[in-house]
């Protein structure tokens, strides 16, 4: 298998505007992105850090980020996953990038994330992170469109 990439599109029936601010804000992250805590401004160059879990018994799983690109309403990025102390880089991290349209009285959200193969990891060690990123971006950016939704119901 490949590796280089992963991507997902999905149509959101909200504006871009409001799609931004659910996948840039460290609250509304919060919501969808299986309870992370995100430690970060929505701005380019701002650091941080996104911590999974809830921290019982030691339990939660920290990964520093940089955000590399914040232009809303129709592009946010940001570096991850790569080695604490270290400046993030295309031979050291993740990139995760999103970019929002309009379409069709919504916005189409584009993710891609991309890096495994240039990180230089053991193939073992690239196919199961992969896998676990597949697994958590097929959970994750269907919540997007949903929370969008009960934001939506909710006003």
């Amino acid at each position: 298998m490949e590796y280089a990439s992963i991507e997902r599109e999905i149509h959101i029936d909200a504006t871009p505007e409001v799609v931004y601010d659910v996948i840039t804000s460290p609250t509304h992250m919060r919501e969808w992105w299986g309870g992370v805590t995100a430690t970060f401004q929505p701005a380019a160059g701002a650091t941080g850090q996104l911590i999974f879990g809830h921290g019982d018994e030691g339990e939660s799983h920290v990964e520093s980020v940089t955000v590399v690109d914040a232009v809303p309403p129709r592009l946010f990025s940001f570096r991850w996953v790569y080695p604490k102390g270290q400046s993030p880089a295309v031979d050291n991290s993740l990139l995760v990038t999103f970019e929002l349209t309009a379409a069709n009285g919504g916005t189409t959200l584009r993710m891609t994330e991309n890096g495994f193969r240039e990180i230089g990891w053991e193939e073992a060690v690239v196919a199961a992170s992969y896998q676990d990123h597949v697994n958590g971006w097929d959970t994750f950016i269907p919540n997007i469109a949903q929370y969008v939704a009960r934001l939506a119901s909710a006003s």
